[in-house]
């Protein structure tokens, strides 16, 4: 009985100094932890479904009102980042990699259909010289954007990271990738508004039209993917 109360009196000793590292970790701290991380990660994708939806919204009214092209291929590359956090949530959620391999080939053949639009579109704006109308919403929803996807790209990352899975922490990279060509919109938005280069939102859109190529070619010839943790949120 002297030698179990005195183990718990160092015990408690180590806990007052706070010298924690000794101290075992169980096997329900552990769970615990990764049900916390996996709860983060449906979170965060989530997050990003609304602010897509919204988007796609806001980006079709700008775009029309304006006759911006740029405008018009970020909105429907929202509508395919819907798509690839839909993905990520099913990997997480523990759905079949069949059931994935086949969202990823639709993605990819979306962001082809995307890639084609936008090389068309843009090269008749330039070669036909039409001027683009300023856009003040689409210059506050693009920039408003950047920041958030910014935000989301590295919880993402530290989250995916933390849980050990890869295909949380890849999504993660589309998300920056977002978030910079938001900000790419946003340049060739301004530079429209505030010095008339009607030729930037054009340019803007080739600069779409590379990223979409990019993930076709990723999606199409990438490896398989892996199995990852899962957990119903």
């Amino acid at each position: 009985a002297w030698a179990c109360t005195s183990s718990s009196t160092r015990a408690i000793h180590r806990r007052q100094q706070g010298d924690w590292d000794d101290l075992p970790v169980t096997n329900t701290q552990t769970d615990v932890i990764g049900r916390q991380l996996l709860r983060r990660g449906f979170a965060l994708e989530y997050v990003t479904l609304g602010w897509n939806v919204v988007g796609m919204v806001v980006l079709a009214i700008a775009a029309v009102s304006a006759r911006s092209v740029a405008l018009a291929g970020f909105g429907m590359d929202s509508l395919i980042e819907i798509g690839a956090s839909t993905v990520v949530l099913w990997e997480l959620s523990g759905t079949g990699q069949h059931r994935q391999r086949r969202a990823l080939r639709l993605i990819g053949g979306a962001f082809g259909l995307l890639a084609v639009y936008l090389l068309v579109q843009s090269t008749f704006v330039l070669v036909a010289g039409y001027h683009p109308r300023h856009s003040v919403p689409g210059i506050i929803w693009t920039g408003a954007t950047a920041v958030v996807m910014f935000a989301l790209a590295a919880g993402k990352a530290r989250t995916g990271t933390a849980l050990g899975n890869q295909v949380l922490v890849t999504e993660g990279r589309v998300t920056l990738i977002d978030a910079v060509l938001a900000l790419a919109v946003l340049i060739g938005l301004t530079l429209n508004a505030a010095l008339g280069w009607w030729w930037a939102d054009p340019v803007a859109g080739y600069v779409l039209v590379f990223y979409a190529a990019r993930e076709v070619r990723d999606i199409f010839l990438n490896h398989e993917p892996t199995a990852s943790p899962s957990l119903n949120p």
